[in-house]
């Protein structure tokens, strides 16, 4: 009888079975390394929401600080800051999502405006992040993990991020 050649059925199934395992143990890790880097990226967009409305209350005092993120953005393209645009943070920033998280911005007191708080909560908890952030007008970054944070509630039971 002549020799066959080839993969018997056997060798087939232990080679998916090792393939299955594998997977078992990195995607749950890619999974957490992916909402990590959305935090992460959460943190850096409070951090230049911060930035931007500081700048934007030293370039209209009159105003104080923006009323709303689109008051921070740009429209793509070229910009011509204005106080309806004033050029100070990425168009999709502006939009309110951005990697993984909401984006919500609201001012207090005024005219002028001499508060503000802002929220990033995950678009899906626990899938594309696990803490919510918000910042005032301390520019103290704090998280929460939590239901999701709205504007109105960074000074509650939240802890500063280190």
């Amino acid at each position: 009888m002549p020799k066959q050649k080839g993969f018997s059925l056997i060798e087939l199934l232990i080679v998916v079975a090792i393939i299955l395992i594998i997977a078992a143990i990195a995607i749950p890790n890619l999974i957490r390394a992916r909402m990590s880097a959305n935090e992460s990226s959460a943190v850096g967009s409070v951090r230049t929401i911060n930035t931007a409305q500081i700048s934007y209350n030293a370039a209209y005092p009159a105003i104080g600080f923006a009323t709303s993120l689109a008051n921070l953005g740009s429209p793509a393209g070229t910009c011509t800051p204005t106080t309806a645009t004033g050029c100070f943070i990425d168009n999709v920033l502006s939009t309110g999502t951005k990697s993984g998280y909401t984006f919500t911005l609201a001012a207090t007191g005024g005219p002028p405006q001499t508060g503000y708080q802002v929220a990033a909560n995950p678009v899906t908890a626990n899938q594309t992040g696990v803490r919510s952030f918000c910042s005032f007008e301390d520019a103290v970054i704090r998280y929460s993990t939590g239901a999701g944070l709205t504007d109105t509630t960074c000074t509650g039971s939240v802890s500063p991020l280190q």
